[in-house]
């Protein structure tokens, strides 16, 4: 299979599974538009496209109840095992899932550190654009700072990445400190 198929699967595969799925933010948008963003981001920054896939299936496992066997099935050992890496304990309280996230990231694998900062950078975008009506400036503020604690465990493998990550991250920074 060409890489533009296996692609538009994953796209496809991730579009069925998200498919009731909204964005938190005031304009609640359609939540396949952060799949395609952080997928995009990947393949505009020149990642592996093994981390281009397991872009557009991050948050299958975490979101959706796939399992790491069903996407082992549709897409291979390594885009499942790459997606699973990047999957929180959601039977964990949010904020134990959040330290641990910065805590860990620096020890997973390449292609799941990219697909983390790219993840990160659509995340700060979705706030700047679009954010949840409930938000303080001072709860944007913490979310930027704790996605820059993730994303500095996953630096030195992407310059466009990272670079990308430091622009959004001082937009919002400048917008939100008090």
């Amino acid at each position: 299979m060409s890489d533009v198929a296996s692609l538009t699967k994953a796209l496809n595969f991730a579009a069925q599974k998200h498919v009731d799925q909204r964005r938190k933010g005031k304009n609640a948008e359609p939540y396949i538009n952060h799949i395609i963003e952080v997928a995009s981001l990947l393949a505009e920054n020149k990642a592996p496209f093994a981390a281009v896939m397991a872009g557009a299936l991050h948050d299958t496992i975490e979101d959706t109840g796939t399992t790491h066997a069903e996407l082992k099935c549709a897409f291979g050992e390594n885009i499942a095992d790459i997606v699973r890496e990047c999957t929180d304990d959601k039977s964990l309280p949010k904020q134990e899932r959040k330290r641990l996230q910065a805590e860990n990231a620096a020890h997973k694998s390449d292609a799941a550190r990219m697909v983390k900062i790219a993840d990160k950078i659509s995340n700060l975008r979705s706030i700047l654009a679009s954010p949840p009506a409930d938000w303080s400036g001072a709860r944007k503020l913490e979310y930027f700072v704790w996605a820059k604690s993730v994303v500095d465990n996953c630096r030195g493998l992407n310059a466009g990445l990272e670079k990308e990550f430091d622009k959004t991250y001082k937009v919002g920074v400048e917008k939100f400190k008090p």
